[in-house]
């Protein structure tokens, strides 16, 4: 059996046997058949379940349920979208207030869920906190950042301005400056929620298959090494994988975010940091850096990865000594009695971005395949509202969750933009990451005179640009 314990802190947690289903041995024909056993896949087959309980459907997984981002998040549930502001710059004012409705629903529509379907996965609604907490430009970032969102039409009872006092009765770090709360974020343990999930779809009579890697899909079938299945509808659920199941990985690479976990801290170290009731945190850098404390009172702390040339996935995630240490050095500048912490567990994932650094759920009737991914790291609640979408899409319900800007109708997979080609990808990725790594590096060193600090973050302001 596969080390799979081994791929993150939380796969190595579960108290539960991991020997894997059978793999398929046999051709098969059904109405759906959904290529990955990752949240996409699982929430698809679970509300296709609820709305249409006569459907046959069947998952071929090429690992396990949780092999991949499902089960190496860090564990972030949030009621939002990358990119959310640009999706829907062009609604109305009341078609816009209902999308954050909607949006802002996911961490109770999955409440719902995992109360209903009996899932334990440590789910705790305590917001997240967005610090400025390193250096002063984060204050001034994260103050455009919270007008930019009232301009949007959200306000307080979504996102609020904490001064650092009130920011230090959420958590308490080195240099607070300020931050922003919002209380549409949960945090959970993702591996338990994966692994729950695929065996709620099972109840429900989804036939899951492991171990089992497509090698080639079109309209109406998959196929494996040794069957193939028949379908109406093809769902690849791979988002991460995208370049495994051509010609999918045109539109969406794999990039890397990188997690490291401390051993359980003690009660007296905790009050001394905070976060007593499960809130998220990120300190407010291009790094994109993330944190939650667990219900073993771990601190989980990411921040981004990478990208390899040719957009190959990295399959060794036995994270070097240098990419620890940035971990280590990031979580220390906030919380300086963490420094010399031992830390348990390091390990990553790749995860999918799409070229408009947008989430897409896309669905073509007349070929009979449906689609969702893009997530660009905020999976977690993501792929549940994707699943949600897609069912609907397949069922042809008329629902608000098909007719937000994210969805695709028309144009099969031709609506997706396409990446461009090899090196101008590496090369901009490249040139992106060092403008940020540099900015960081000057902000966070209270020496750097005025000109640099103001050239660092307008460089790195520029290079972002690119991005969108």
């Amino acid at each position: 059996m596969p080390a799979w314990r081994s791929i993150s802190l939380w796969m190595d947690q579960l108290g539960e046997d991991l020997t894997p289903r059978p793999s398929l041995e046999h051709d098969l024909d059904v109405d759906v058949v959904i290529i990955g056993a990752g949240y996409t896949g699982l929430w698809t087959a679970y509300y296709l379940k609820r709305h249409a309980p006569g459907l046959s459907i069947a998952i071929v997984e090429a690992q396990t349920a949780g092999f991949g981002a499902s089960g190496r998040n860090g564990g972030w549930l949030m009621g939002n979208l990358l990119g959310e502001d640009r999706l829907l710059a062009g609604l109305s004012v009341e078609q816009r207030r209902q999308s954050f409705d909607l949006l802002h629903g996911i961490p109770d529509e999955v409440k719902n869920v995992i109360d209903r379907e009996g899932i334990d996965c440590d789910y705790r609604k305590g917001g997240g906190l967005y610090c400025a907490a390193r250096y002063p430009e984060q204050e001034a970032s994260l103050r455009r950042y919270l007008a930019s969102l009232y301009s949007e039409g959200l306000n307080e009872s979504d996102y609020r301005w904490l001064s650092p006092a009130e920011l230090a009765e959420q958590i308490r770090v080195a240099k607070p400056y300020g931050g922003i709360f919002t209380p549409h974020i949960a945090t959970l343990h993702p591996a338990k929620l994966v692994r729950g999930l695929a065996r709620a779809v099972e109840r429900m009579g989804v036939q899951i298959y492991e171990q089992s890697p497509v090698t080639e899909w079109h309209a109406g079938f998959a196929r494996t090494a040794v069957a193939q299945v028949r379908s109406r509808w093809v769902v690849p659920a791979v988002e991460g994988y995208a370049n495994t199941l051509a010609p999918l990985g045109r539109y969406q690479l794999p990039v890397q975010s990188l997690i490291v976990a401390t051993e359980p801290l003690s009660q007296v170290t905790w009050n001394e940091i905070g976060l007593s009731q499960g809130q998220a945190f990120s300190e407010s850098s291009r790094q994109v850096t993330y944190g939650q404390r667990t219900a073993d009172n771990r601190l989980v702390f990411g921040a981004r990865g990478g990208y390899q040339f040719g957009g190959r996935l990295r399959e060794n995630f036995d994270l070097s000594s240098d990419e620890i240490e940035l971990r280590r050095y990031l979580f220390s500048e906030l919380f300086p009695q963490l420094k010399n912490v031992e830390i348990s567990h390091a390990w990553g994932g790749n995860l999918g971005m799409s070229r408009r650094f947008q989430p897409h759920m896309l669905c073509d009737h007349q070929q009979g395949i449906a689609l969702a991914g893009g997530y660009g790291g905020e999976g977690v609640g993501a792929s549940h509202l994707g699943g949600r979408t897609l069912a609907d899409l397949i069922l042809q319900r008329d629902t608000l969750e098909v007719r937000q800007p994210w969805v695709l109708t028309a144009g099969g997979l031709g609506a997706l933009k396409a990446w461009e080609p090899e090196p101008c990808r590496w090369l901009g990725y490249n040139a992106i990451i060092r403008s940020f790594v540099y900015e960081d590096k000057t902000l966070a060193n209270p020496h750097s005179p005025p000109w640099r600090r103001q050239f660092a973050s307008r460089m790195a302001g520029f290079m972002e640009g690119f991005m969108h």
